[in-house]
């Protein structure tokens, strides 16, 4: 098989262009969410919970996005898989868009009782299926046409999509935060930043209505029959372990992104724009860095970032807490700076590590499956069990043990793992098991 690998610069730009907004749009649909749960969503569908209880459920809607993305990422790995990744990325950027449409259209409790608060896991849930896809096929169509010496830097832009969709998701709400008073936010101010996913649903479709399929992809002549159940057969303990090496990863960035934006305004009484401008200006220096990190993975490796990333993520978790607890904006932002660094670490250089540990007839869902499964293994449980276990302490030292526990544990999951850098052609895949 000739080496795939030949496409010139320009196009890749264009390419990984495409897929970064593509995965922006998508992670806008789903951040936006997570924001609007930690503000507003407890006391609108569950009012007659405590306050605490109110979060906890609103951040237990929240996890069930979790926990549909490995569902997705079968769904639509079968079809990438078997069809193409390029369909892939229409498909999921369709039923996220939707999904989150409408959301911002549900009624309240106080308008239809119970159903308000189904519908609104329904809806998650399809949001969740619908990223459970776009991830595999937005990083395997980048990672798949890159060069081999340069593919963590190429595959890391649609990486960066996650940090602009938090920007523009907490952006949107903090513009409406500022703009309204509490009461015109609770009646309607927090569903704008839903109806405007359908906007930009719509740019991301057109974006992505002349991209290339993959090469490797074209250049299959054996596809599985059944890409999940070769997976689970030949490469379960590959899945488990990129499962629980990334779930570090998910446990840190919710914490920052989500937690503590809810335990700061609720327990610090610290204003919300004060916490959302805090977080996103060091989303914003991490999504910058993110090219960087890759070009270190692209010189000296995969595992070896993955390694630094988990280690560092358990030497400042502890930091982390204490400089969230002094509810100062400067000290804020230097514990979440800190902490995001050490993610993207590790997530700079995954979108070429996890396509590269799997042979072409399985790759979309082996990656997408283990990527998803790590973040039900460390984002759906992060927010709600951080939620507990700060209630009655003053310095909440339970979440900042909890992370470095994490932390430990996708360190020893990263150890168990190969090195796969370099890798000449992606049509072969190093060794497995």
């Amino acid at each position: 098989m000739h080496d795939v690998h030949t496409v010139r610069a320009p196009s890749m730009l264009r390419l990984a262009a495409a897929s970064l907004a593509g995965t922006a749009i998508e992670f806008y649909d789903f951040f936006v969410y997570g924001t609007a749960a930690a503000l507003v969503l407890g006391p609108l569908f569950f009012p007659t919970f405590s306050p605490l209880a109110g979060t906890l459920a609103a951040f237990a809607t929240f996890g069930v996005g979790f926990v549909a993305r490995p569902l997705g990422s079968m769904l639509f790995g079968h079809i990438g898989d078997r069809r193409g990744r390029r369909p892939v990325l229409v498909a999921s950027l369709l039923l996220t868009g939707a999904a989150t449409v409408a959301v911002g259209c549900v009624p309240t409790y106080d308008s239809i009782g119970t159903a308000a608060p189904v519908l609104l896991l329904v809806l998650r849930f399809l949001q969740g299926l619908g990223l459970g896809g776009e991830w595999g096929g937005a990083v395997l169509l980048t990672a798949e046409h890159a060069p081999a010496e340069r593919r963590a830097l190429w595959s890391s832009f649609p990486q960066i999509g996650p940090s602009v969709g938090f920007v523009l998701a907490n952006g949107v709400m903090l513009m409406l935060s500022t703009t309204l008073s509490d009461a015109q936010f609770a009646a309607w101010g927090w569903r704008v930043p839903f109806w405007a996913a359908g906007l930009l649903a719509a740019a991301g479709l057109w974006l992505r209505s002349s991209l290339a399929e993959s090469p490797s992809f074209l250049e299959m002549e054996d596809h599985a029959r059944v890409p999940l159940a070769e997976v689970v057969r030949d490469h379960w303990r590959l899945v488990l372990l990129t499962a629980g090496g990334l779930a570090v990863g998910y446990a840190v960035f919710y914490a920052v992104t989500t937690w503590s934006l809810a335990y700061g305004v609720e327990r610090l009484g610290v204003s919300r724009t004060v916490m959302l401008s805090c977080i996103m200006a060091a989303v914003v220096v991490q999504g910058s860095l993110t090219p960087v990190v890759a070009l270190l993975g692209d010189r000296y490796g995969r595992r070896p970032l993955c390694l630094a990333g988990c280690t560092a993520s358990a030497l400042w978790m502890f930091p982390m807490i204490a400089l969230l607890s002094t509810g100062e904006p400067l000290l804020m932002f230097l514990g979440f700076l800190v902490a995001l660094l050490a993610f993207i670490t590790m997530f700079a250089v995954i979108a070429a590590y996890l396509p590269e540990l799997y042979e072409p007839r399985v790759r979309c869902t082996g990656a997408a499956v283990g990527y998803n499964l790590g973040g039900v293994l460390g984002g759906a449980l992060t927010p709600i069990v951080a939620t507990a276990v700060a209630e009655g302490e003053r310095v909440p030292w339970g979440v900042a043990a909890y992370l470095t526990g994490i932390a430990l544990f996708s360190l020893g999951c990263f150890a168990l793992l190969p090195e796969t850098r370099p890798v000449p052609r992606m049509a072969v895949a190093p060794a497995t098991e």
